[in-house]
């Protein structure tokens, strides 16, 4: 249901990660071979970025309609905040690895784009909160039956 608050939460997950198609996670001043060619890092420079991103949003978005499913929901929601977890880690692995090899390591400026998987996995962690809460409180119904 749209109007529940977990249905919220999931679609702001969904736009935070889906917004990284036009963010960037840093910017350099100076061109650094592979992932700095064009002086921007964003998730189009890797394939698994762009896998990550795309799985993890869709899995948001999806679970949105899975409202009458609340254990499907939640466990979608976890999978959503591991694919931010991972998104986030293969960045930073990706850059670190990047870095440690020109020495352009300082001209690398974070951008607003690495904040996106951490809003993500926030919204994606709230979300399985408020799944649960309305499982337990289904339950607790239930039990006064």
């Amino acid at each position: 249901m749209i109007q529940r608050i977990q249905s919220v939460f999931l679609l702001l997950s969904g736009i935070a990660l889906f917004s990284l198609f036009g963010l960037p996670f840093a910017t350099s001043t100076v061109a650094i071979p592979d992932l700095f060619s064009d002086l921007v890092y964003n998730i189009q420079d890797s394939p698994i970025l762009m896998i990550l991103t795309v799985l993890g949003g869709v899995l948001s978005l999806i679970s949105i309609f899975l409202f009458k499913n609340r254990g499907l929901q939640a466990r979608m929601s976890y999978m959503v905040s591991v694919f931010s977890i991972l998104l986030l880690l293969t960045s930073f692995l990706l850059v670190f690895n990047e870095c440690t090899t020109d020495a352009g390591a300082e001209s690398i400026s974070e951008s607003i784009g690495i904040a996106m998987p951490v809003l993500s996995l926030i919204f994606s962690l709230f979300a399985a909160k408020f799944i649960n809460k309305d499982e337990a409180t289904v339950s607790s119904m239930n039990r006064l039956r």
